[in-house]
């Protein structure tokens, strides 16, 4: 068990969370999953996370030791594109997820990563061990998982400050008229689908930059994403409020699916760091997988669907 002190100062009227999530790396879910638990104070007082701190407020967030792994691993084939002694960075298929959730079971990217690599930080508790970021299950591409907790920390707080560099490759529905530009808006949780994201007027700040790569005259746009915040389904929720939703999204785009896909194509191409124990520049990037290539190449080719 970890104590982490902090005396406020020159920092008056923010939120604890808000705080903690910039001095610890810790993501503000984690700061509430431990303040939930009782493990944050301010002044000698339990509080909850959204306590405002004031100058000279002594703020003190306890740490539980990580526990095992609950999760077991599994022999589940995984494209390891790099690893060293403090991450790994996965090239991840379509139709994995990332971490267990409600009916994911004993097939996702920790099984997989618990069977393959020697260890795993602990910060994210016993279902999530290594993962720093996740992409949607049908989303393919990188991400980076860390291997012990300063990494972890590390490269956390890397994407919070966002100097992590995430650029992704989406095939939207339609033809976009503009060259490229900035998406600056809230999203949060679908009043009328608690289980999907929207763009809203008090959700949290998502800001996505785009640029056109190729229009198609079927009626399709290859388009670049770079992700300046991590939002929840960011992506999809942003093309779709653009009016061109990714093809193969049926949850945000069209039920339709004219190419017969398994998900929506959309690829995480590149990821670029700081790696956290040399401060090297480090920057992968992969080739679309060849379902999403063999879709490029009928509407190229104006093949009749």
């Amino acid at each position: 068990m970890e104590k982490k002190t902090f005396l406020i100062t020159g920092n008056p009227d923010v939120r604890a969370d808000v705080y903690l999530s910039g001095v610890t790396g810790f993501s503000r879910s984690r700061i509430k999953t431990l303040a939930d638990g009782g493990n944050l104070s301010v002044n000698g007082k339990t509080v909850k996370c959204n306590r405002v701190l004031k100058d000279n407020d002594v703020v003190e967030l306890t740490v539980p030791e990580a526990k095992r792994y609950e999760t077991a691993p599994k022999d589940i084939p995984i494209d390891i594109i790099y690893q060293d002694a403090d991450l790994a960075v996965i090239n991840k298929p379509q139709g994995l997820t990332v971490h267990a959730g409600n009916g994911t079971g004993e097939d996702t990217l920790v099984n997989a990563l618990l069977y393959r690599l020697d260890s795993l930080s602990g910060i994210n508790g016993v279902i999530r061990p290594g993962i720093v970021h996740r992409i949607d299950k049908n989303t393919s591409g990188l991400l980076v998982v860390a291997k012990n907790d300063a990494a972890h920390l590390s490269l956390a707080k890397q994407i919070q400050d966002k100097t992590c560099r995430r650029i992704y490759v989406a095939l939207l529905e339609g033809i976009v008229k503009e060259d490229g530009g900035v998406i600056d808006t809230f999203i949060g949780r679908d009043p009328k689908c608690r289980t999907k994201m929207a763009v809203t007027k008090t959700g949290r700040r998502a800001v996505t930059e785009f640029r056109v790569l190729e229009r198609y005259p079927k009626g399709y746009t290859l388009c670049e994403f770079s992700l300046k915040t991590g939002r929840t389904h960011q992506i999809r929720v942003h093309a779709k409020y653009m009016g061109h939703p990714v093809v193969g999204d049926k949850e945000y785009g069209y039920k339709k699916d004219v190419f017969k896909l398994n998900g929506q194509l959309l690829h995480a191409k590149t990821l670029g760091f700081i790696h956290p124990s040399t401060g090297e520049k480090m920057s992968f990037s992969v080739e679309l997988p060849d379902y999403f290539k063999s879709v490029l190449e009928k509407i190229k080719n104006q093949i009749t669907l």
